[in-house]
């Protein structure tokens, strides 16, 4: 009995994560929500490559970036690089644009003010359209 109860624990351990990964959601644009309380923000990658950040209150209605900080690290293939944001009209827009390729990581960080602490978001970067929901892969909202 003591190992059945063992055994169901660990099958519960390993199996959790896998169940919670795929809880993501799409914003307005198409883009990935981060999720920082009681704020929002969508990670989009424009035509040219450069991120945008928009940020939204809990019904989805845009907030103008105010004191946000955001940086973002490629993780490509030819090396990592940091993409720094600045703003401009209602987003804030990575002054560079991602490395070429796809299939590698891109770590956010967001802090709501200077001084808060930050929060971390790890986004596999495929931007090929989804079949079955039309959204970027990063974005993806399918169960699949």
């Amino acid at each position: 009995m003591k190992k059945l109860i063992t055994s169901l624990v660990a099958i519960a351990i390993i199996v959790s994560p896998a169940i919670a990964a795929k809880n993501i959601e799409a914003g307005p644009r198409k883009g990935r929500i981060l999720h920082l309380g009681d704020t929002s923000a969508e990670f989009f990658v424009e035509p040219d490559r450069t991120v945008s950040i928009a940020f939204y209150d809990t019904e989805k209605k845009p907030l103008a970036p105010t004191d946000q900080v955001v940086v973002a690290t490629a993780e490509a293939p030819t090396g990592k690089k940091k993409l720094e944001f600045s703003k401009k009209d209602n987003l804030l827009v990575s002054t560079e644009a991602l490395p070429e390729g796809e299939h590698y990581n891109v770590v956010v960080q967001v802090k709501e003010t200077a001084d808060a602490k930050p929060k971390n978001f790890r986004i596999k970067l495929d931007l090929s359209n989804c079949k079955g929901c039309s959204n970027p892969e990063y974005a993806c909202t399918c169960d699949e």
